[in-house]
Order: C-alpha cells, then structure tokens, then sequence
C-alpha cells in the first residue's frame, strides 16, 4: 500500500499528506477506489454479464450493494414496490434509502434508540407522507411474522434486507407466510464458502467485534434453497448475499447459485463512504 501511495504521490507529497486527517482520508479513499477498479472492474473474474458485481455502486448503501439490488430489479421486475430492512441503522446508510428516493415505501425495523431518534429526526418528511414506517422493535424468531402483519406488509413484497449482526439466519429462516421477491441478507465471510456454520440462537447477544455473528453463505445457500431461493450473488467487500426467489431467477442469473461461485472474502476495509458523509432531506424526482 505504501509502495503505491509513494509511487502516485511522490515521498514528500506523502509525507506532506500523512500531516492532516483530511489528506490523510482523501489518500485511502484514492487507495480504495484504485483497489475496486484494478481488482472488480478490470478483473476478468466478473466480466460474464449475468455475474452482478461490475454492476456495484454506492448512494448510501455501506458497499456497492445500491448498484447491484437496482440491476436485480431491472432484471426482474418491480412490483409493490414495497421493502422491509431489518437493522436500518440511522437510516443514512443501509440498502433502501435509494429505493425511498425513486417512489418507494416502506418499514424499517431498529432497535438502537439513538438510532431511532436520528431516523424520526432526519426522516420525518418521509416519515408524515406515509412512504416510510418505522419500528424500534428488538426481533426474534417467535415476533417477526406479529411485527409484519402489525405493519401490514403485503406477503409477497419486493425487497427484505436483514443486517442485524447476529441470529440473522433465524430471523429469515422463521419467516413462513412472507415471501419476499429478493432477500439481502449480511453473511460472515470468516467461513469459506464450503463451510457450513450458524450462530447459536441467543436474542439476548450483541456483536462483540468479533468473527463470531451470523452464518457462513453456505449455510443460507441452504437455508435460501430450502425457502425456494436462489443465491445469485454476493457484493465485493464481502458483506451481503443476494437472494432471488427461484420462480423469478429464469436465466438471468450467473449459475450455478452456489456459495463456491459467488463467494466474496472479507474485504472490510473498502466499507464506508467513498464521497461526501450521507445527507438526506426533502427532494424532488425530477
């Protein structure tokens, strides 16, 4: 990394620069962007064009995942145009933002009250015009299903995101009745994609850090499979897995969907905003 910091900017403008925070962040944010060219964009691995990773981009989604549920989308079809997110955050940064940005509506679902205040805060214009319903509800296996038909979610709506860092498996795994068109769900990229490994159910549990949260992608391969879903892919970084509903997959999709194929190692360090800090107000789609 330093080699190719030194070999773009000259030692003494390097040094220069690791002076300041600011020209320090704009330095790995240059680093990050030269990564995801050489590595994604020009990398032969992801020229098949039913492979969805050239199609990443980043609004307000941690990685590219903004860019890859838009070309599920235009491959498949809207319908409702209706999402739930499970573990919203502050609502600056999750996977549905963009889709209240183009007509969406929806229910976000979070249980950190700070970040509760922020969304009721900065999302209110939303919020009083009916297109965003939010719930600071702590889920479980034994809620979910009550906290949905509460909402009235519709059973067969476009987009689920879970992301909540722990018994997200179970979480999708007890949803019977619902039967979302496209799942994205946060998988634990510390087991390769041959190992099959689920967090022990445990609602009381916080994510302490480490590598011990989620499921393995070969353990919600399955899970995905056996609620007749498809894996059609993971993003970059190594965060999320992509789920299509098998009756809507056809031939649109890079098979087989498997974790061996679309597996992503963990590549942490390319998360964050590689722009200005998220912002969100009232706006217009013209």
């Amino acid at each position: 990394m330093i080699r190719f910091f030194v070999s773009l900017f000259g030692i003494n403008r390097l040094l220069r620069a690791l002076s300041g925070r600011r020209e320090l962040s704009l330095l790995v944010r240059i680093a990050k962007d030269n990564y995801i060219q050489e590595h994604l964009f020009n990398n032969p691995k992801y020229r098949d064009p039913k492979k969805l990773n050239k199609y990443e981009s980043q609004s307000y989604s941690q990685n590219g995942e903004d860019g890859i549920i838009q070309e599920i989308l235009a491959r498949i079809g809207e319908t409702n145009k209706y999402f739930v997110e499970i573990g919203a955050g502050n609502g600056l940064q999750n996977n549905t933002v963009v889709l209240l940005m183009n007509n969406w509506s929806g229910h976000w679902i979070e249980a950190a009250p700070n970040n509760i205040e922020i969304i009721q805060d900065r999302f209110k214009f939303l919020i009083a015009s009916g297109s965003l319903s939010v719930d600071s509800s702590k889920v479980s296996e034994n809620t979910i299903e009550e906290l949905l038909e509460g909402f009235g979610v519709p059973e067969e709506f476009d987009l689920l995101s879970i992301d909540i860092d722990g018994i997200d498996y179970w979480v999708w795994k007890s949803l019977n009745y619902y039967r979302p068109r496209i799942v994205v769900i946060e998988y634990n990229a510390h087991y390769p994609p041959t190992f099959r490994w689920v967090q022990k159910y445990d609602t009381n549990r916080n994510w302490d850090g480490s590598s011990y949260f989620g499921a393995s992608l070969k353990s919600l391969e399955i899970l995905g499979s056996e609620k007749g879903y498809c894996l059609v892919g993971c993003d970059f970084a190594g965060v999320n897995a992509f789920f299509v509903r098998r009756d809507l997959v056809q031939n649109q999709f890079s098979p087989p969907y498997t974790a061996e194929n679309h597996y992503e190692p963990p590549r942490y360090f390319l998360s964050g905003s590689r722009g200005h800090y998220p912002g969100i107000g009232e706006f217009l789609n013209i």
